[in-house]
Protein backbone atom coordinates (compact mmCIF):
# COMPACT_ATOMS: atom_id res chain seq x y z
CA UNK A 1 0.00 0.00 0.00
CA UNK A 2 1.16 3.46 -0.84
CA UNK A 3 2.82 5.46 2.17
CA UNK A 4 0.62 8.22 1.89
CA UNK A 5 -3.07 6.17 1.89
CA UNK A 6 -4.64 5.27 5.06
CA UNK A 7 -5.11 1.89 5.98
CA UNK A 8 -8.27 -0.16 5.84
CA UNK A 9 -10.46 0.86 8.91
CA UNK A 10 -10.26 -3.41 10.25
CA UNK A 11 -7.08 -5.41 11.16
CA UNK A 12 -7.51 -8.94 12.53
CA UNK A 13 -6.98 -9.33 16.07
CA UNK A 14 -3.84 -10.53 15.84
CA UNK A 15 -2.64 -10.02 12.49
CA UNK A 16 -2.60 -13.69 11.24
CA UNK A 17 0.41 -14.21 9.01
CA UNK A 18 0.25 -16.40 5.33
CA UNK A 19 1.09 -19.82 6.09
CA UNK A 20 5.18 -20.43 5.82
CA UNK A 21 6.91 -23.14 4.97
CA UNK A 22 10.29 -24.44 6.67
CA UNK A 23 13.25 -24.60 4.38
CA UNK A 24 15.37 -27.40 4.19
CA UNK A 25 18.84 -25.17 4.78
CA UNK A 26 17.27 -24.05 7.69
CA UNK A 27 17.71 -27.35 9.64
CA UNK A 28 20.37 -27.60 11.60
CA UNK A 29 22.74 -30.53 13.21
CA UNK A 30 19.82 -31.43 15.37
CA UNK A 31 16.93 -32.15 12.72
CA UNK A 32 14.98 -29.41 14.37
CA UNK A 33 14.67 -25.59 12.77
CA UNK A 34 17.77 -23.63 13.92
CA UNK A 35 16.78 -21.21 16.15
CA UNK A 36 17.58 -17.98 13.93
CA UNK A 37 15.26 -18.98 11.21
CA UNK A 38 12.94 -18.78 13.71
CA UNK A 39 13.57 -14.83 13.52
CA UNK A 40 13.26 -15.17 9.62
CA UNK A 41 9.47 -16.44 10.14
CA UNK A 42 8.62 -13.38 12.52
CA UNK A 43 10.12 -10.99 10.46
CA UNK A 44 8.16 -12.09 7.27
CA UNK A 45 4.94 -12.33 9.35
CA UNK A 46 6.14 -8.31 10.29
CA UNK A 47 6.53 -7.50 6.81
CA UNK A 48 3.15 -8.81 6.34
CA UNK A 49 1.03 -6.75 9.01
CA UNK A 50 2.94 -3.54 9.10
CA UNK A 51 2.90 -3.54 5.06
CA UNK A 52 -1.09 -3.31 6.00
CA UNK A 53 -0.38 -0.26 8.37
CA UNK A 54 2.00 1.47 5.41
CA UNK A 55 5.50 0.38 6.31
CA UNK A 56 5.92 -2.14 3.29
CA UNK A 57 8.27 -2.26 0.48
CA UNK A 58 7.01 1.17 -1.18
CA UNK A 59 7.24 2.91 2.38
CA UNK A 60 11.05 2.37 2.39
CA UNK A 61 11.33 3.48 -1.25
CA UNK A 62 9.36 6.52 -1.72
CA UNK A 63 10.28 7.86 1.85
CA UNK A 64 13.24 6.91 3.03
CA UNK A 65 12.09 5.68 6.31
CA UNK A 66 11.49 2.04 7.74
CA UNK A 67 10.74 0.28 11.35
CA UNK A 68 14.34 -1.16 12.67
CA UNK A 69 14.25 -4.18 15.27
CA UNK A 70 16.09 -2.59 18.59
CA UNK A 71 15.41 -5.28 21.00
CA UNK A 72 13.97 -9.41 20.68
CA UNK A 73 13.41 -11.92 23.42
CA UNK A 74 12.40 -14.99 22.28
CA UNK A 75 11.06 -17.62 23.89
CA UNK A 76 11.08 -21.65 22.41
CA UNK A 77 8.59 -24.04 23.43
CA UNK A 78 8.00 -26.71 21.25
CA UNK A 79 10.64 -27.91 18.31
CA UNK A 80 9.33 -27.05 14.15
CA UNK A 81 10.52 -29.41 11.67
CA UNK A 82 11.01 -29.94 7.75
CA UNK A 83 7.43 -31.35 7.11
CA UNK A 84 5.73 -28.23 9.56
CA UNK A 85 3.67 -25.29 7.64
CA UNK A 86 3.82 -22.12 10.22
CA UNK A 87 1.28 -19.41 11.14
CA UNK A 88 2.65 -16.20 12.85
CA UNK A 89 0.26 -13.71 14.81
CA UNK A 90 1.11 -10.20 15.25
CA UNK A 91 -0.04 -8.50 17.94
CA UNK A 92 0.83 -4.31 18.36
CA UNK A 93 1.06 -4.06 22.21
CA UNK A 94 2.00 -0.12 21.85
CA UNK A 95 3.55 2.34 20.39
CA UNK A 96 4.75 6.18 20.05
CA UNK A 97 6.36 8.71 18.03
CA UNK A 98 9.66 6.86 17.37
CA UNK A 99 9.03 2.93 18.60
CA UNK A 100 6.62 0.13 17.83
CA UNK A 101 6.03 -2.67 20.74
CA UNK A 102 4.81 -5.92 19.21
CA UNK A 103 4.60 -9.85 20.27
CA UNK A 104 4.51 -12.34 17.97
CA UNK A 105 3.81 -16.26 18.44
CA UNK A 106 4.93 -18.93 15.83
CA UNK A 107 2.09 -21.90 15.67
CA UNK A 108 2.09 -25.12 13.92
CA UNK A 109 -0.57 -23.90 10.73
CA UNK A 110 -2.56 -27.50 10.93
CA UNK A 111 -2.51 -28.51 14.86
CA UNK A 112 -2.17 -24.34 16.22
CA UNK A 113 0.69 -25.58 19.03
CA UNK A 114 2.96 -22.91 20.24
CA UNK A 115 6.72 -23.67 18.49
CA UNK A 116 7.91 -20.01 20.03
CA UNK A 117 7.13 -16.42 21.15
CA UNK A 118 8.83 -13.43 20.81
CA UNK A 119 8.64 -9.38 21.99
CA UNK A 120 10.14 -6.94 19.89
CA UNK A 121 10.96 -3.61 20.14
CA UNK A 122 11.15 -1.25 16.86
CA UNK A 123 12.31 1.86 16.03
CA UNK A 124 11.66 4.24 13.47
CA UNK A 125 14.56 5.26 11.36
CA UNK A 126 15.36 7.79 8.55
CA UNK A 127 17.11 5.33 6.23
CA UNK A 128 19.04 7.94 4.62
CA UNK A 129 20.38 9.62 7.66
CA UNK A 130 20.43 6.09 10.23
CA UNK A 131 18.41 7.95 12.70
CA UNK A 132 15.15 6.86 14.76
CA UNK A 133 12.93 9.86 13.35
CA UNK A 134 9.31 10.04 14.35
CA UNK A 135 6.44 8.05 12.64
CA UNK A 136 4.48 10.67 10.08
CA UNK A 137 0.96 11.62 10.79
CA UNK A 138 -0.44 8.80 8.45
CA UNK A 139 1.30 5.84 9.69
CA UNK A 140 0.36 6.44 13.41
CA UNK A 141 -3.37 6.93 12.09
CA UNK A 142 -3.10 3.65 10.65
CA UNK A 143 -1.07 2.38 13.63
CA UNK A 144 -3.49 4.07 15.89
CA UNK A 145 -6.39 1.65 13.99
CA UNK A 146 -4.24 -1.21 14.20
CA UNK A 147 -3.55 -0.94 18.42
CA UNK A 148 -7.60 -0.39 18.95
CA UNK A 149 -8.22 -3.71 17.30
CA UNK A 150 -5.52 -5.40 19.01
CA UNK A 151 -5.74 -3.52 22.40
CA UNK A 152 -8.78 -5.44 22.95
CA UNK A 153 -6.83 -8.80 23.00
CA UNK A 154 -5.27 -10.14 26.50
CA UNK A 155 -1.42 -8.96 27.44
CA UNK A 156 0.25 -11.70 26.83
CA UNK A 157 2.10 -13.17 30.06
CA UNK A 158 5.17 -13.35 28.64
CA UNK A 159 5.61 -9.21 27.97
CA UNK A 160 8.41 -8.13 29.49
CA UNK A 161 10.27 -11.10 31.13
CA UNK A 162 13.46 -11.02 31.74
CA UNK A 163 16.58 -13.37 31.19
CA UNK A 164 18.14 -15.03 33.94
CA UNK A 165 18.45 -17.83 36.28
CA UNK A 166 15.06 -17.99 38.88
CA UNK A 167 16.50 -17.55 42.82
CA UNK A 168 17.44 -20.88 44.20
CA UNK A 169 15.64 -21.58 46.74
CA UNK A 170 18.24 -21.12 49.69
CA UNK A 171 17.03 -18.17 51.18
CA UNK A 172 20.01 -16.55 50.15
CA UNK A 173 19.64 -13.51 48.14
CA UNK A 174 20.86 -14.07 44.43
CA UNK A 175 24.47 -12.66 43.55
CA UNK A 176 24.34 -9.69 41.99
CA UNK A 177 21.13 -8.71 43.91
CA UNK A 178 21.10 -5.19 44.60
CA UNK A 179 18.52 -2.85 47.18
Amino acid sequence: MPADRAASIFFFAPFVSSTMRIERDWIDYNGHLNLAYYHVLFDRALDEAFGLAGLGPEYVEERHASYFIAEAHTIYRRELRIEDTVRVTVQLIDFDDKRIHVYLEARHAAEGWLAACCEMMGLHVDTRERRVTPFPEEIRRNLEIMLAAHSRLPKPDSIGRAVGIPARSTGKEPAGTRH
